[in-house]
């Protein structure tokens, strides 16, 4: 067993890490700074040896090169957080841990893991006497050194254990409060997490298309937008997404010119994003927004078939010729309007999965939680805060004061943005589809008798009236040429 110090030991460690790559690295760095001594291990063994005689040099660590090494180095009972890939990686990692740990042991999946694999685990590893947390991490490479957004959830009887440990690492909000509180049992951690990402997501599209309003449609140069997110920065939508935003406005290449245009229109992904979009549409969400946001990765990533259809493919001039005094003021509602339509989506999925999986899960504290470390975190979040935590059962962040008066005072603007993006042809996907679900979430009656009876009229699938209790299903033979059997109901 090597320490970082290059002799042997003994000294038991208080957790192990396993995964040093940029998150893992520095989670452990983090944990040591709060005075916990931890033991390291990764794969390749080189990676442990350059991180113990690096950036943990003199530090209280212990390096392991073999799974077996860190479990041996652990006071008991044991716990380990794991930070590596998701997927099957996972399940070769823990299979490879299990021989070599005891009941009573906690193992932690700190990485970003599909909540179902984590609820398939926890009820596995329980059945060993193994305690398992599936623990959703969010803030990135410096969140993880200096503090966290930290979800985690799995096993409750692991949670107090585990509990002094993960808060003492966490980022603090408010009063001192650590952004780290226990989620729900199962895969809750990480289905939290996932929805943390999803929205995520769709902030970062909302900014994307406000860049491109101000920068093609409006021609500004890059030092006038960077004042601009500044400003919104310092008001309500002050956030870490808009405050790096300014940054990269201006931010110059060697040549003297703005980094950001040097930079390829094809964005990546990990999955997080999907898998949220995957989930909406499994339990019936109206989840559009942060779809949408999805969907507009996947179009950059077709950058050869855009290039050759701006070609040929006829539009308007994207260049908007009369904004208005006031645009950048609509613009700014137009983004602040639909943040709020990406969090009521949000949330108003957790709460279905909550419904479907059992899940006792506080809203008020979730929000609580991303108010600080996470990617997410924006002065915006103390309001879902308050809105929850004044109203327990809400159905859905729009209807809380706060946001119903934001709303009705930002929808002029908002409105504005979306026709003039439509006349000069600037995709606003994110922003556009936001207005759509709020005025379809408001309207009272929806076309969709008319799509009841074209599926009652090709498939037999029935109908409600409007005239009878609901739960009474009807069929019409439309063309008198059918018969009266008509399909099962189905829901979702």
């Amino acid at each position: 067993m090597l320490c970082n110090k290059g002799r042997q030991t003994m000294d038991k460690a208080d957790i192990g890490l396993i995964g040093l790559a940029v998150m893992g690295e520095n989670l452990a760095l983090n944990l040591e700074s709060r005075g916990y001594r931890v033991a390291v291990y990764n794969r390749s063994a080189d990676k442990v040896t350059r991180f113990v005689q690096g950036r943990a040099n003199g530090k209280n660590f212990l390096g392991a090169t073999k799974i077996e090494e860190l479990v041996f180095s652990l006071k008991t009972p044991r716990k380990i957080i794991m930070m590596v890939k998701a997927g099957d990686v996972v399940d070769e990692l823990i299979g490879s841990l299990v021989p070599h740990l005891e009941q009573g042991d906690i193992l932690m999946d700190g990485g970003n893991s599909h909540y179902n694999d984590t609820e398939r685990r926890w009820k596995a590893l329980s059945e060993k006497g193994i305690r398992y947390i599936g623990t959703g991490i969010s803030g990135g490479e410096l969140g993880a050194l200096t503090g966290p957004s930290i979800m985690p959830g799995g096993d409750p009887a692991a949670w107090p254990e585990v509990q002094p440990l993960l808060q003492s690492i966490a980022a603090r909000a408010g009063k001192d409060e650590a952004c780290c509180e226990w989620i729900g049992q199962g895969g809750a951690g990480h289905f939290v997490k996932m929805v943390h990402n999803g929205i995520e997501y769709g902030d970062m599209q909302l900014i994307t298309e406000a860049y491109q309003i101000m920068h093609q449609g409006l021609g500004m140069n890059h030092a006038e937008m960077a004042t601009v997110f500044g400003q919104w920065n310092d008001g309500e939508l002050g956030s870490y997404l808009i405050e790096i935003t300014r940054d990269i406005m201006g931010y110059l290449d060697e040549d003297g010119t703005p980094l950001v245009e040097k930079i390829l229109d094809v964005s990546g992904q990990k999955g997080t994003g999907k898998w949220t979009g995957i989930t909406a549409l499994d339990l019936g969400v109206p989840l559009t927004l942060i779809g949408e946001a999805v969907f507009a990765r996947c179009l950059s990533s077709v950058k050869d078939e855009r290039v050759a259809a701006s070609q040929v493919l006829d539009g308007p001039d994207k260049r908007i010729t009369n904004p208005g005094e006031n645009f950048i003021s609509a613009l700014r509602d137009a983004v602040y309007a639909a943040k709020i339509i990406s969090y009521a989506q949000g949330y108003a999925l957790m709460r279905e999965a909550a419904a479907d999986h059992g899940w006792d899960l506080n809203y008020g504290g979730i929000a609580a939680i991303w108010r600080g470390g996470c990617i997410i975190r924006s002065v915006f979040l103390d309001r879902i805060k308050e809105a929850y935590e004044t109203t327990p059962g809400l159905t859905n962040l729009m209807l809380a004061p706060f946001f119903r008066e934001t709303l009705a005072r930002a929808q002029a603007g908002w409105r504005e943005v979306v026709a003039q993006a439509a006349r000069v042809g600037i995709p606003v996907p994110a922003i556009s589809s936001a207005l759509a679900y709020y005025d379809g979430y408001r309207c009272a009656n929806l076309p969709a008798n008319l799509l009841q009876a074209q599926r009652d009229y090709f498939g037999a699938h029935t109908y409600e009236r409007v005239d009878k209790p609901r739960g009474e299903y009807f069929h019409t033979n439309w063309t008198g040429k059918g018969g009266t059997t008509a399909s099962t109901t189905y829901q979702r």
